[in-house]
């Protein structure tokens, strides 16, 4: 059973600044995209963002400029860093951990909530 184990989620005021980390098992990290989805009540879940092996970004266009996604090799961790949030960005967020179809992992979930 693979464990994606995430941590960093709250409650933060708009404007403020959140991080997000997600460690995973060394066999997957080194070989797999790893990313975070986020899904709002009532919603589908969404891409946030995603970074392959090599370093490779890509982000929803609602974030862009506000979050910034990296990987830390060392402790096999993918981070995501949120910046100047919006009540718009309050949902559960979800590490994925994604090497083809069918052959992907998730984390449990992290709720993050910006509001005043």
């Amino acid at each position: 059973q693979v464990q994606l184990v995430e941590s960093g989620g709250g409650l933060v005021q708009p404007g403020g600044s959140l991080r997000l980390s997600c460690a995973a098992p060394e066999s997957i990290f080194r070989l797999y995209r790893m990313g975070w989805y986020r899904q709002a009540p009532g919603k589908r879940r969404e891409l946030v963002a995603d970074i392959t092996t090599p370093g490779n970004t890509n982000y929803a266009e609602s974030v862009k400029g506000r979050f910034t996604i990296s990987r830390d090799n060392i402790k096999n961790t993918v981070i995501l860093q949120m910046n100047s949030v919006k009540p718009e960005d309050t949902a559960v967020y979800y590490c994925n951990a994604f090497r083809g179809h069918e052959d992907d992992y998730w984390g449990q979930g992290t709720q993050v909530t910006v509001s005043s």
